[in-house]
């Protein structure tokens, strides 16, 4: 059985949400990065290749990141910034939408800097405070789970309550575009990318 890291990627909802299954290692142990809603799929992989999920790590609390935490009912990380959006309708958006997403205990609070380590998976958690104050991006080998701060050649939106462009584009450059080239980016929408490419290609950062 390879030591690898593995990732796999579902994509779910209307707004078509990137969920990312990450795991690896001989025990098979990993995280459900941003599951935006309850998907047989997931499951099914789940359960078909015996992987065992010990956390749900959301990068930001948009209701179209975090819809699906309290169906899986993994133990969840957030940013400190961000927890609120877990239980709060108005600041996660779900309200406006007309989508109901269940209230979710936090199970730890993340911060910039953190390091989840799970069997020597090690996720290292970069506050990317923009499209939301708490936003992170997650940091695991050679890949970067982006969330919603950066896309292929986009960036995320920022003019929600709690955005900021300037903050985001700072995030951006002083804390993304700061890591090796081939970094292979995993958003929260659209396409993989590399920081290499938007680097060289993203218009907006």
């Amino acid at each position: 059985m390879s030591d690898a890291v593995c990732v796999k990627k579902f994509v779910l909802g209307p707004l078509e949400t990137n969920c990312y299954l990450v795991y690896g290692g001989k025990s098979l142990k990993g995280v459900l990065i941003d599951p935006g809603a309850d998907d047989k799929s997931i499951r099914h992989f789940i359960s078909e290749n015996h992987i065992d999920i010990i956390w749900t790590l959301n990068t930001h609390g948009h209701a179209d990141h975090i819809m699906g935490n309290a169906a899986f009912a993994f133990p969840v990380m957030i940013h400190e910034l961000d927890a609120p959006c877990l239980t709060d309708a108005a600041r996660n958006f779900s309200f406006f939408a007309g989508v109901n997403v269940p209230p979710v205990a936090v199970k730890k609070l993340l911060t910039g800097g953190d390091v989840i380590d799970i069997d020597g998976l090690r996720f290292h958690v970069i506050h990317t405070p923009g499209h939301t104050p708490g936003g992170i991006s997650i940091k695991c080998a050679d890949m970067l789970f982006s969330g919603d701060t950066l896309f292929w050649e986009g960036v995320g939106r920022t003019d929600l309550p709690g955005g900021s462009h300037k903050a985001l584009i700072n995030s951006i450059k002083t804390k993304l575009f700061t890591l090796p080239d081939a970094t292979k980016v995993f958003p929260g929408h659209g396409p993989e990318t590399t920081i290499g490419h938007e680097k060289r290609c993203n218009p907006f950062a």
